[in-house]
């Protein structure tokens, strides 16, 4: 079968306070549908959580206009820590979400009217993409940018993650990386130098090298059609030596913690990442004696997970998805690994997900 990408699953980002961070994500930006909302232990990641078994609450929000979802994420166990230092535009590792909309002006007023912290009028992309900069309430910034069809019509302005912008200190080495691993083999623009729509960011009157990447080949896989198209910024920052945002943190902390890919063929892409010198550095289930895969629960979802390394740091998350719940209080799922990798589910599937979810 070889390894399939479905799209960005979910983007992480650490939080002090989850359902109240949770809340405002709804409100303002319309990730409504919780795939789960529950307690647990980051058992996997002591590598990265000081090398002890940490607890945390979580949500994974989904907004049904499509794209990836948010994974809201808080520490339980200890009191999670900020940066040391005040991150400016270039800080390696993941500083900006992205996030599409259906009508951008639409959604500047409602950020405006909402409370939210608008950071920017709009302005175009060097790829001529109207945006804008937000940012969360704990200082994460967003930027809205103007997109086609939404999956599903529904009353939010703001769709889901589309990408995100990653601050690298060595872009070829980054884009081999992101190329080679992830498939955004599409340069749609490599621009030098100083650019409007970042002045208003921390930082952001600087000179950058920026790269936006996509991929030429359409995503195929049960989530396919849901999570959409996606392209990733790598920004590397020309006036000064950058700054690591997890340098001296733990995985959990408050902040953009990874960027998480729904994938098939995990086994294949075990090899191929350690073939290409990113070997995974968290592997919920690494293959038996005979080769087989096991399963991870994830609530009433099951699969397995992994983390590799960008050449930064930056966390990179893979998760294969081998059962999803259609109704909890039936007990209904469907187990993927009896369809066609390819094949995405269908419309009305995904959107009965979206009415069950809020039901169950």
């Amino acid at each position: 079968m070889g390894v399939m990408i479905s799209g960005i699953q979910q983007l992480g980002v650490g939080v002090p306070d989850v359902q109240r961070a949770w809340e405002w994500y709804r409100k303002v930006l319309g990730f409504t549908v919780p795939m789960f909302n529950a307690p647990g232990a980051a058992e996997h990641m002591r590598r990265y959580t000081g090398g002890e078994v940490q607890s945390r609450h979580a949500v994974l929000a989904l907004n049904m206009q499509g794209g990836g979802g948010l994974e809201i994420w808080q520490y339980t166990s200890r009191t999670p820590q900020p940066p040391p230092f005040a991150i400016q535009t270039g800080d390696l590792g993941i500083f900006i979400a992205r996030i599409k909309t259906r009508d951008i002006r639409a959604l500047h007023g409602h950020c405006q009217n909402s409370g939210a912290t608008v950071l920017s009028g709009i302005a175009n992309t060097p790829a001529g993409t109207p945006s804008f900069y937000i940012s969360d309430p704990y200082g994460n910034i967003i930027r809205l940018e103007q997109t086609g069809v939404p999956f599903m019509r529904t009353p939010s302005l703001a769709g889901g993650v589309v990408g995100s912008v990653i601050g690298v200190s060595d872009l070829e080495a980054s884009l081999r990386f992101y190329r080679e691993i992830l498939g955004y083999d599409q340069v749609v623009y490599d621009e030098s130098g100083r650019f409007a729509d970042l002045q208003a960011l921390p930082g952001g009157d600087a000179s950058f090298r920026r790269v936006l990447l996509g991929h030429s080949l359409p995503r195929q896989g049960a989530f396919s059609r849901l999570l959409g198209p996606t392209s990733l910024e790598l920004i590397q920052t020309l006036d000064r030596e950058p700054r690591k945002i997890f340098g001296s943190r733990f995985w959990g902390d408050l902040g953009y913690i990874h960027l998480c890919f729904d994938i098939r063929g995990m086994a294949e892409l075990r090899r191929l990442c350690a073939d290409q010198g990113y070997p995974f550095t968290v592997d919920s289930n690494p293959e038996t004696a005979q080769g087989r895969p096991g399963t991870f629960q994830m609530g009433e979802a099951a699969g397995s997970f992994a983390y590799v390394e960008d050449p930064d740091g930056t966390l990179i998350e893979f998760v294969e998805t081998h059962r999803i719940p259609i109704s909890k209080k039936l007990g209904l799922s469907i187990d993927l690994r009896n369809r066609a990798a390819e094949k995405p589910l269908p419309d009305l599937l995904l959107k009965a997900l979206n009415r069950t979810a809020k039901r169950d």
